[in-house]
């Protein structure tokens, strides 16, 4: 007799990073996986093996998230246990059991909790949390010499002591887009590739005067966009020409010309998925293309997006 099939589910989550140790499970560390995979444990004690969350982009120490999604699988028999509600009443309405493994998940945190599930569902067909992805979007925030220090933001926004020029840093950001090859900007992994394809880099200064990058791409090699927007700063306080960073990031080595900036100004914000018609076609292309990657991590050229992501 054949097993059931699990059943996939997606979770939306947001977080504040500062006191994690990054999104990936690690041994006596606090960390965003840790802390829900622990949750998942509790509610489902009578059915393991317990459930394991897969994301769509690891999020380092002290980076925060708004947009972050994860899957897991769920066996019929966890599956089934959400379906009976706990105690209360119902009051006419409908029970949603995928929805209430959010709800649960939450309960255990508390109401202080500084990681929230927004949203849990049962996942399209072919839905990858990480190779399904066709986008990851960042924000950075910075409050320059020019800017309001509000301690209540002192959690996401780095105070800055300078006057920032946004034009230059427009413009030096505006140069960097496209397919390229980022070892420059990236923490060196072994056998991983730093070929990405960056889509969208721009600042703006928000109405209460912070000034915000936005960063968009395909996918983020280990604190790639906190050196772009060190990178940028360093354009921004005059130490650097905009046209250098092109020269920069085509040497492929990392100098001292500017300085990583610190995770708690990072927020991860919205990661992009196709069409549920696409998602299963979009996995296994992003999965062959790792593959081949870590095969040949010097020679494979992607040509288009869908590497999967680490730390940003």
């Amino acid at each position: 007799m054949q097993d059931d099939p699990a059943t996939r589910i997606r979770l939306d989550i947001a977080y504040d990073g500062t006191a994690f140790n990054g999104w990936t499970r690690q041994p006596g560390m606090r960390t965003v996986q840790g802390e829900i995979e622990a949750a998942l444990a509790v509610v489902f004690r009578r059915f393991p093996p317990f459930p394991t969350l897969v994301v769509a982009g690891r999020t380092d120490a002290g980076v925060h998230a708004t947009g972050q999604v994860a899957h897991l699988d769920l066996s019929p028999e966890q599956l089934r246990s959400l379906a009976r509600p706990r105690r209360g009443k119902m009051q006419g309405r409908v029970y949603d059991a995928p929805a209430s493994l959010g709800r649960r998940i939450n309960g255990l945190a508390g109401l202080e909790s500084d990681v929230y599930v927004s949203r849990s569902a049962i996942a399209p067909d072919g839905f990858d949390a990480r190779f399904s992805a066709i986008w990851r979007r960042y924000e950075y925030r910075i409050a320059d010499n020019l800017s309001p220090r509000n301690p209540i933001e002192r959690r996401n926004t780095v105070w800055y002591p300078a006057t920032l020029d946004i034009d230059l840093m427009n413009q030096a950001a505006t140069s960097l887009l496209g397919l390229h090859d980022w070892a420059t900007f990236c923490k060196p992994r072994e056998g991983a590739t730093t070929i990405r394809t960056l889509q969208e880099f721009r600042w703006q200064r928000s109405s209460d005067g912070i000034l915000v990058a936005e960063v968009k791409a395909d996918a983020f090699c280990h604190s790639m966009v906190r050196s772009l927007v060190g990178s940028c700063v360093a354009v921004g306080q005059g130490n650097l020409d905009p046209e250098r960073l092109v020269g920069i990031r085509d040497e492929r080595m990392r100098g001292s010309e500017f300085k990583v900036m610190p995770a708690k100004g990072l927020t991860m914000v919205e990661v992009g998925y196709p069409e549920d018609s696409g998602l299963a076609a979009r996995a296994e292309q992003t999965r062959a293309r790792r593959q081949a990657e870590e095969a040949s991590p010097v020679l494979v050229r992607p040509s288009g997006s869908g590497l999967p992501t680490g730390p940003a």
